[in-house]
């Protein structure tokens, strides 16, 4: 009996199993019945590919620091500016190894801007300092033409002025008595000749006479001084001394009562009615200065009145030490202001024409004494002066041609080449429209000319270069995997020309020294950050005496070069601080000297502190953009100071000087 009931209970168990069956299936059949006939089926696969597509990563990117890269949608983490997705064509684009195609709303969100490379005339300034000197030329030296005693010094002290004509000395001489004597009694043997003497002894007499006359004047007795012996008959054992022109007397070399010889020096009289001012020209600057140029130049002692003269002769020798050639000027000087010892400011305007040649409407064409700048002809003759030829003024440097005639030179802004050591890079916009295409050319630069640099080679007039935004190209392009223009090409070979990565060795001395240069920079950047203005002068006083303090004979050959230019150009933009009480001025010389220890530190390694940082930022000088070096990472702009002092982000790193002294860049 319970075997029966297990089969009966299993039976129905299976019925009911079986009946649920078919009623679900019954109601799957009567859904699809009634279901609208137009909706499409499901695809199995569709839940899938959704998901796929929902998984697929998005990168958001930051337009002014395109090293951001994040997987969603925010604030850049630098300046909280919103993200940007990063478009396939941003990355996907670029033909080339040195090529960065883009979007063009990527391009005006990077703040890039083009300007064509043209022909045009440039006008640069030459800034240099220096000081009023005498002129050489002027100076008249008051000696002793016999030998005597000086009784009467009718000058007695220095700075005096004289005129023409002044009685200076009284000097006795015994043999002033003898000469006067013979002139007598050759006067007397004249007049005792008769009308009937023969005429050879008149001729005898008469050229005594003369010969008397002759000896006095040499020892310095006047015309009038000799006549008035010969008129009163009377012989004097003592003469005066005359000057013989006007000036200041500058040195009084004897006192009453010393015995002098023939050519003992007694006075020196300056006339300073022209004066010389002397220059110090750096070394990059020579290839605008000509002779014949007009500069302006100021001085503390008549602040707000410019002076003018033209440059008389160009040093053909540079100090070594310096690196500086000395600039001659002749300045008139009628009412005497200018001072010997004056310090002074001065600056040179030159129009630039093609080749480097300068040009100037006056001298076009024209002749010139090479001696006297300011004898100028039409046509060949000779000085007026000194009456040597006269030589052209293009043999000179100048164009010979009407300023608005003569060729221009191809120039590019500055900002639009990035320059590391002996390389300069540039980059071209090579197609316009919805996705501009930037490629990275490196050129051959010739001199800055103001806000524009000369083209040698690598450019044609009328292509598009990247004045703005081309660090952005570059760090993009890193960012691609892609070799940054700001680095020399590796092409296998066993020597590179450049030197950004291997480092020249430096001498302990000369780190130090260096060191000095970097540590009063630093302390510029950091009384600017403060908003101090003397605290800055100070630094930049102290920056620039470390900068002179530097032994070019620790430089080796690889490196001397390199040290040069850069002298000179922290040389011309720390020499104006000192003079200057304008913090806005002082930015912008401090932008200068950032621009060159940058250079300088990519090729010698960070010498002011163990790591060096490259800062940037974009809202400095008007939105231009604007760098500078740190010792730390803990950012202080320079250029805000307290209104925006945290403004900027690293763009760099560049590694110090280890004790062998190389250093290696990390980049």
């Amino acid at each position: 009996m319970t075997g029966s009931n297990t089969i009966r209970g299993t039976a129905r168990q299976f019925a009911t199993a079986v009946v649920a069956v078919i009623l679900i299936g019954l109601g799957f059949w009567l859904r699809g019945f009634f279901a609208t006939p137009s909706a499409p089926a499901p695809d199995p696969h569709a839940g899938h590919m959704h998901a796929e597509a929902e998984a697929e990563p998005q990168v958001w990117t930051c337009s002014m620091h395109p090293q951001i890269r994040l997987p969603k949608p925010g604030l850049c983490p630098i300046c909280n500016m919103d993200l940007i997705p990063v478009g396939d064509d941003e990355t996907a684009g670029a033909a080339g190894p040195r090529e960065l195609t883009v979007s063009a709303a990527a391009a005006k969100l990077m703040d890039v801007e083009t300007v064509p490379v043209e022909r045009r005339a440039v006008t640069t300034r030459v800034r240099m300092v220096g000081k009023v000197e005498y002129d050489e030329t002027r100076l008249a030296y008051i000696t002793a033409w016999i030998p005597g005693r000086l009784d009467r010094l009718f000058v007695d002290y220095t700075g005096i002025p004289v005129r023409a004509g002044d009685h200076l000395v009284s000097l006795y001489s015994p043999q002033l008595l003898t000469a006067q004597e013979e002139l007598l009694q050759a006067v007397k043997a004249a007049e005792k000749i008769s009308a009937g003497t023969s005429s050879l002894m008149w001729e005898t007499t008469e050229a005594t006479v003369q010969a008397a006359r002759e000896k006095l004047r040499l020892w310095g007795l006047t015309a009038e001084q000799i006549e008035e012996i010969e008129q009163s008959g009377t012989v004097s054992d003592h003469m005066t001394i005359y000057a013989p022109t006007g000036g200041i007397v500058i040195h009084k070399n004897a006192v009453e009562g010393m015995y002098v010889n023939e050519g003992t020096r007694i006075y020196t009289i300056a006339d300073l009615s022209q004066v010389w001012v002397k220059l110090d020209a750096y070394e990059s600057d020579l290839e605008w200065l000509r002779h014949g140029q007009e500069v302006e130049f100021a001085t503390v002692a008549y602040p707000g009145q410019t002076f003018a003269g033209t440059i008389a002769f160009l040093d053909p020798v540079l100090n070594e030490r310096t690196r500086t050639t000395k600039i001659r000027v002749n300045v008139p000087n009628p009412d005497g202001k200018l001072k010997p010892e004056m310090f002074v400011k001065a600056v040179v305007h030159a129009d630039i024409a093609a080749g480097g040649r300068v040009m100037d409407a006056a001298l076009a064409g024209q002749w010139m004494c090479p001696m006297h700048p300011e004898i100028v002809k039409p046509e060949s003759d000779r000085c007026d002066i000194c009456e040597m030829p006269l030589v052209t003024t293009e043999s000179l440097g100048y164009t010979s041609e009407d300023p608005t005639l003569a060729e221009k030179p191809l120039v590019i802004p500055v900002s639009a080449a990035l320059v590391t050591g002996t390389r300069a890079v540039v980059y071209v916009q090579k197609t316009d429209g919805a996705a501009p295409t930037f490629e990275g050319r490196e050129i051959v630069l010739g001199p800055r000319a103001g806000d524009y640099y000369l083209v040698r080679s690598g450019l044609a007039e009328g292509e598009l270069v990247v004045v703005k935004g081309n660090f952005k190209i570059d760090s993009a392009l890193q960012i691609l995997a892609k070799p940054s223009m700001m680095a020399p090409e590796d092409n296998g070979s066993e020597h590179h020309e450049h030197m950004d990565y291997k480092r020249p060795a430096l001498s302990q001395a000369l780190r130090e020294q260096l060191g000095a240069v970097y540590a009063g920079y630093f302390r510029m950047h950091a009384a600017l950050a403060s908003d101090e203005v003397d605290q800055t002068v100070a630094a930049a006083s102290d920056t620039l005496k470390a900068v002179e303090a530097v032994d070019m004979t620790l430089f080796d050959s690889a490196s001397h070069e390199i040290w040069i230019k850069t002298a000179a150009q922290l040389r011309q933009a720390l020499s104006s601080a000192p003079q200057t009480d304008d913090i806005k001025t002082l930015r912008e010389d401090f932008y200068l000297v950032s621009q060159h220890l940058i250079r300088l530190s990519h090729t010698l390694g960070a010498l002011g502190a163990e790591t060096a940082y490259v800062m940037y930022c974009p809202m400095a000088f008007d939105n231009q953009g604007a760098q500078w070096l740190q010792g730390s990472e803990d950012l202080l702009n320079p250029y805000f100071g307290a209104a925006m002092l945290k403004c900027g982000s690293v763009e760099e790193v560049i590694a110090g000087v280890n004790p062998e002294g190389m250093g290696d860049r990390d980049d």
